[in-house]
């Protein structure tokens, strides 16, 4: 059996054992875990140290990568000083006749 195959199904039996509301809170809380690690290790792989980042204090860098949410424009320079773009779309949650649409290509 595979890993992912484990993982998946030891996942869907804790969301199983929890309420729906707080199973949801806990996935909001994850994915919010997941962006702050992603936004570090995104500029490691960049080759951009955190001192390298001009627009920005190294303790500022620090602070910006923990955070749980930040104003687009915040993560539009950070991504700029380590040489990456942003896009943002929107797209139906349930099935409809329309397309995503891309709101924010810079």
């Amino acid at each position: 059996m595979k890993t992912s195959a484990k993982r998946k199904d030891f996942v869907d039996e804790l969301e199983e054992m929890l309420p729906p509301a707080r199973a949801q809170r806990a996935k909001k809380e994850a994915e919010k875990e997941i962006f702050r690690i992603r936004l570090s290790e995104l500029r490691k792989q960049m080759g951009v140290k955190q001192e390298d980042i001009k627009a920005f204090t190294q303790s500022g860098i620090s602070k910006l990568e923990s955070r749980k949410d930040m104003k687009i424009s915040t993560l539009v320079e950070y991504l700029a000083n380590i040489g990456m773009g942003l896009e943002i779309k929107a797209y139906p949650k349930k099935k409809k006749k329309v397309d995503e649409v891309v709101l924010l290509k810079v």
